[in-house]
């Protein structure tokens, strides 16, 4: 085997290596922003969140979210991200509360 092929070997196996650890779930965040607003207009812009987990949101609730984020998300009227009533809002768009109905207090990423 050549110098020339050995150096090719070696340098994909450390490419693919790279690759490998870079796709694991441990500390990947959704690219871009959420933007949620109150019912008293103050906007709360997060940047990139991570993909897992719960994100809580003001503890009034959010009455409008815009989702600038690579990825879809899913929004709650609970702050532990449980119950019925859940919205999906895909990714580049925005969502606004029903007229009499409650806030949004947290929100997953669908990944």
């Amino acid at each position: 085997m050549s110098v020339r092929r050995r150096l090719t070997t070696a340098t994909g196996a450390v490419l693919l290596t790279l690759a490998v650890a870079g796709c694991s779930g441990l500390g990947r965040t959704a690219v871009g922003t959420i933007k949620s607003e109150t019912q008293h207009r103050f906007v709360v812009t997060v940047t990139s969140p991570l993909v897992k987990g719960c994100h809580r949101l003001a503890p009034s609730g959010v009455t409008r979210v815009e989702n600038n984020a690579l990825t879809d998300i899913i929004m709650y009227r609970t702050r532990d991200c449980k119950g019925e009533n859940s919205t999906y809002v895909a990714t580049n768009s925005a969502n606004w509360i029903a007229p009499g109905t409650l806030p949004w207090r947290s929100y997953s990423i669908v990944h």
